[in-house]
């Protein structure tokens, strides 16, 4: 989730990355394949395979507060470090807030990209996504229990960077100028109930929850109360405590994303 006043920062930063090393094990075998999973121009997905055997689908959700002028771009560092380390990686572009999104349209989306790159995956389907695309990422871990999105692959495991994983106390504290509140609109209780990640748990799969204390965007405590809250309820759930602020999480060669990176290592 990007807020306006850390976009050039950010787009710097990442422009920065793409000339130092990344620490990957390999090159980026080729382009990206473009997969379509609908008729809406923000409905693709860019799916990064590597050389020889993977060692399973990352599904890679960027933030942007839920809003349309924040798109793939800022996933796609990501991708290209994760299939330079062996992994078939998804960088995955939606229906956002002012471009035909919010609730439920971007849920329908993400279900749906999932479903059109990991329907035939063997080995652990993960969903990683920041800030806001930490919220889906997490939501998808879940997803199929509900009825509109029974219907599809199962995600294996969650690591939500920096993400909003409580989405009552984003709307109370007017987190991104009342980002969460223009994504949900007025679907009220049951946006609650279909939507929010804390409503969800215990979830059947693992989350790590990798954010910084010195996040000023989305506040720690959305990672505490949502991992405080799995464990009670018997999940597994892990805090992963990194430095850097909200966007060092995806930015390849920081200490952050190679928390990501070992997180992800344990799992394939």
């Amino acid at each position: 989730m990007l807020a306006a006043a850390g976009v050039a920062g950010v787009s710097a930063a990442l422009a920065g990355c793409a000339e130092e090393p990344s620490g990957r094990v390999g090159g980026v075998p080729s382009e990206p394949e473009r997969i379509t999973y609908g008729d809406d121009p923000s409905q693709w997905v860019d799916l990064h395979v590597p050389d020889g055997a993977s060692r399973g689908l990352v599904v890679v959700i960027h933030g942007g507060f839920w809003r349309a002028q924040y798109g793939a771009e800022y996933g796609a560092p990501l991708a290209e470090d994760l299939v330079g380390r062996g992994w078939t990686a998804a960088n995955v572009e939606y229906r956002r807030v002012g471009n035909g999104g919010g609730f439920p349209a971007t849920l329908d989306d993400v279900h749906a990209a999932i479903g059109a790159v990991a329907a035939d995956v063997e080995g652990p389907v993960v969903t990683l996504g920041h800030s806001a695309g930490g919220h889906l990422a997490a939501w998808a871990g879940g997803r199929t229990r509900l009825e509109r999105w029974a219907d599809g692959p199962r995600v294996t495991h969650v690591v939500s960077q920096a993400g909003v994983l409580d989405l009552r106390a984003a709307v109370a504290e007017r987190l991104g100028d009342g980002a969460a509140l223009a994504f949900l609109g007025d679907a009220g209780e049951t946006a609650y109930d279909q939507a929010d990640p804390l409503g969800q748990v215990p979830l059947d799969v693992p989350v790590w929850a990798v954010h910084a204390r010195d996040d000023d965007t989305v506040p720690f405590r959305q990672a505490e109360a949502y991992v405080d809250a799995a464990s009670a309820a018997g999940a597994e759930a892990t805090l992963v405590e990194v430095t850097g602020g909200h966007f060092e999480v995806v930015e390849p060669g920081s200490d952050a994303w190679a928390a990501c990176v070992e997180v992800l290592d344990s799992i394939g």
